[in-house]
């Protein structure tokens, strides 16, 4: 058995799903949606890889005997926390303080110590720290929101897992403690602010149980609804259909893309793939739209 094939199995009986990177590199080695074959796993539509990574031994077997694929550990689904400590670019200041010593000094104004659990050191020197989510609790990726250099990936993201090799060297485990809970005073900087109630405001001529509004709670409770496989796909149509509304004025564009963006992230879509989708949905409905008269 080779070394990178223990380093998944290793890595999936802890329970955290792996998926395949390029060997020597960190981004995945699945297809992309734009080639996506549509056969066997994704005979019912393109599978991303945080659906794909699995903890099942003899698939784990197949894929790293066929190539020593680089590990990827999806965060969201093993139910993972990582905070990436990242060292400063080589063009920066020699003073200009890393991940590690931003951490440190936003746990001593916390008055809180710095977090001793399961510990990835990266080939560049940088640090991934590990933790569990609190159960109930679903965030996403962030960069720079605890302090600069400091990221952190959930659901959503991934990190290289150890074992994993690159040019500059190996991701090897640096401190084996047990993974701890995410600290609460930790998980309070990193909870969203809460989202405030959707008020569309509709012009005089549209009033509230119109079409329009009708049309876009119905496409909303649409996308929180759809499979898995076709939560994208789903958004795109759905955002699609309610831009004729936005086009003809009866619903104002950033109103209507906030109403799909909630409803994109809690089918579980990321921040970026909601973004992206919604807004070339909208942009092409109001390319294609026809006058209301003629609709």
């Amino acid at each position: 058995m080779n070394e990178i094939l223990r380093a998944a199995l290793a890595v999936a009986e802890r329970g955290w799903p792996v998926f395949p990177l390029r060997p020597g590199a960190k981004n995945p080695a699945l297809h992309r949606e734009d080639r996506c074959p549509r056969t066997g796993v994704c005979a019912d539509g393109h599978v991303k890889w945080e659906q794909r990574a699995t903890t099942h031994q003899p698939t784990i077997v197949r894929c790293w005997s066929h190539k020593p694929y680089n590990v990827g550990l999806a965060t969201g689904p093993a139910g993972l926390i990582v905070i990436d400590l990242d060292m400063p670019k080589q063009d920066s200041s020699q003073d200009a303080p890393g991940g590690a010593e931003n951490l440190s000094a936003l746990c001593e104004r916390a008055g809180q110590p710095v977090p001793a659990t399961f510990t990835v050191r990266t080939p560049s020197g940088g640090t991934h720290l590990y933790f569990t989510a609190p159960a109930g609790i679903r965030l996403g990726n962030t960069a720079g929101k605890l302090a600069p250099l400091i990221d952190t990936r959930a659901h959503g993201g991934y990190v290289v897992a150890p074992g994993s090799t690159t040019g500059a060297g190996i991701y090897e485990i640096s401190d084996p403690s047990p993974v701890l809970e995410l600290p609460a005073w930790l998980l309070v900087l990193l909870q969203p602010p809460a989202p405030h109630p959707l008020r569309l405001r509709m012009p005089g001529s549209v009033r509230t149980g119109s079409a329009a509004r009708a049309a876009l709670a119905a496409e909303c409770n649409a996308v929180r609804q759809a499979p898995a496989k076709q939560a994208n796909n789903t958004l795109n149509r759905s955002a699609f259909k309610v831009g004729r509304f936005v086009a003809w004025g009866d619903l104002p564009r950033e109103e209507v893309e906030e109403a799909f963006q909630a409803a994109g992230e809690e089918r579980g879509l990321t921040v970026a793939e909601c973004r992206a989708t919604i807004r070339s949905a909208l942009d092409s409905s109001a390319r294609t739209v026809r006058a209301r008269e003629t609709a």
